[in-house]
């Protein structure tokens, strides 16, 4: 093999192992937000038409764990409603979610007893290359809705694992208006889903203190709805804790909203 040759072969091999090294490592997110032992109580509320009354507790936590050999985060959600709210429509839910230290998504779980139906969602994530594999369970009142495994070259994420990208994006050359693209996990279906940039406000939590919030929603292009579909909205603190203050969650029926009570185990 002459010089010229060799040097072309090079070049080649070279383009290819980075290549391959950047599509691997395109779904890496360095977290500066949390650390393990964060810990959030919400009071929830529920809106339905004109109906808006205080509607239970919720919780998201975060803490170490080891994840089939891999250091991971795991986060924590529960929605619990009670009441009058509880009695129109009660809400039991508890999503998990275990992220690796690039916040990469390795396993969402889902369950969810709202009104009379009990749902059981899991979503496994692989990674190989520039490939990313998602195995999709769900059960729909003890009956298997559907298990499959779509494969994608894009990095996607699940209703949590978003929560943890989306506290660690950096909003700050961005407008009212402007939106950053990602993919959803959506069922068993990669959809497109926008992070939209609404601005900065005030907001007031349910432990006396006022904050300065980054306002954020998301939206789902999916072709099964004639308009996009809101799946969540938030308020995060113009901080380096990027705490979720206000977290709108919309159900099938009405929307719960997540006030901020307490915090402990912050990370700044």
């Amino acid at each position: 093999m002459n010089r010229k040759t060799y040097c072309v072969v090079l070049s080649l091999l070279l383009m290819m192992l980075c290549g391959s090294a950047t599509a691997s490592g395109q779904c890496k997110v360095h977290n500066n937000a949390f650390a393990s032992g964060e810990r959030i109580l919400y009071d929830l509320y529920f809106s339905f038409g004109i109906i808006n009354a205080r509607a239970g507790k919720g919780s998201l936590s975060i803490t170490e764990a080891n994840y089939r050999g891999v250091n991971a985060f795991k986060t924590v959600m529960t929605l619990n409603t009670s009441g009058l709210a509880g009695n129109i429509y009660s809400v039991n839910d508890t999503l998990t979610s275990f992220i690796d230290m690039d916040l990469r998504p390795l396993l969402f779980t889902k369950e969810a007893a709202e009104a009379k139906d009990y749902s059981v969602e899991r979503q496994a994530y692989t990674y190989q290359g520039n490939q990313v594999s998602i195995r999709a369970v769900r059960t729909w009142n003890g009956e298997e809705r559907f298990d499959e495994t779509v494969t994608t070259d894009q990095c996607t994420y699940d209703y949590l694992s978003v929560l943890s990208y989306v506290r660690n994006m950096d909003y700050s050359d961005m407008q009212p208006g402007d939106s950053r693209f990602i993919q959803f996990i959506s069922g068993r279906r990669p959809v497109q889903m926008y992070v939209n940039y609404l601005g900065k406000s005030s907001v007031k939590a349910n432990n006396g203190k006022r904050y300065e919030v980054i306002d954020i929603s998301m939206t789902i292009q999916d072709d099964a709805f004639t308009n996009p579909k809101e799946a969540l909205k938030a308020s995060l603190t113009n901080d380096r804790n990027r705490l979720p203050v206000v977290i709108d969650t919309h159900l099938k029926m009405g929307v719960v909203r997540a006030v901020l009570k307490d915090a402990s185990g912050l990370r700044h």
